[in-house]
């Protein structure tokens, strides 16, 4: 009996240690791990490095990440992410990101509903048949797996709206001042009010004046020396 009870024992433990190694290779490790693994996802993996936002994505979650491919990035105006300063940029990124699981059913469930992200905006769900939107962007991949979490890729880059207003204003900021720029040199130079009076030299009257006196005083002098 001993011995039975012994060989199910050790039955057990080759089983367990069997399964061990099988259930640590289907862990797919935490989010900024499998979008590096998944190798479509450089800029946005470079971009949350820069901005410290992979160690958060890396904790305990769990979360849901909307997450633009490279392609999506690439789409963007020339210069868009150049031109963001750090802070501005982790918003952004934020902007992708809702805490908790939302599987591809759970977003169905929310469709004409609005679920707000770590950067405090919300985005809109919505769906189009097998269409699911999330703003402007189309869900192309959904419910890739992470252990603290799921992901799903989208086509476009998810702009905060205070973010879209700011841009929206500097440009036109930037536009006025061309237009101002462009106004003052077009302006022509200040000159004097015309008077009316004719475009004579100033010094010739009293030039004329003095030779009267001259010849005045010539004319006095001959007379009296003619007495």
């Amino acid at each position: 009996m001993k011995k039975r009870l012994l060989v199910v024992l050790a039955a057990m433990m080759l089983m367990i240690v069997g399964i061990l190694p099988a259930a640590a290779q289907e862990d797919p490790g935490d989010i900024p791990t499998v979008a590096i693994e998944a190798g479509s996802f450089t800029t946005l993996v470079d971009a949350l490095v820069a901005t410290g936002l992979d160690e958060a994505l890396a904790g305990e979650g769990p979360f849901t990440v909307f997450a633009p491919t490279d392609d999506a990035f690439a789409a963007l105006p020339e210069g868009t992410l150049e031109s963001l300063d750090e802070e501005t940029l982790a918003e952004i990124l934020k902007y992708h990101v809702v805490a908790g699981e939302f599987m591809a059913a759970d977003v169905v469930g929310l469709d004409g509903q609005s679920v707000e992200t770590l950067q405090g905006e919300s985005v809109a769900i919505s769906i189009d048949g097998d269409t699911v939107m999330v703003n402007d962007a189309t869900v192309v991949t959904a419910d890739v797996a992470a252990s603290n979490g799921v992901i799903h890729v989208i086509d476009k880059v998810l702009l905060p709206p205070s973010i879209v207003e700011a841009m929206a204003g500097d440009d036109d900021g930037e536009a006025e001042g061309e237009a101002e720029a462009e106004t003052e040199s077009s302006e022509e130079p200040a000159t004097m009010p015309e008077t009316g009076a004719p475009a004579t030299t100033p010094w010739l009257p009293v030039a004329a004046l003095l030779a009267g006196l001259m010849l005045l005083g010539g004319a006095a002098i001959l007379r009296t020396n003619e007495r």
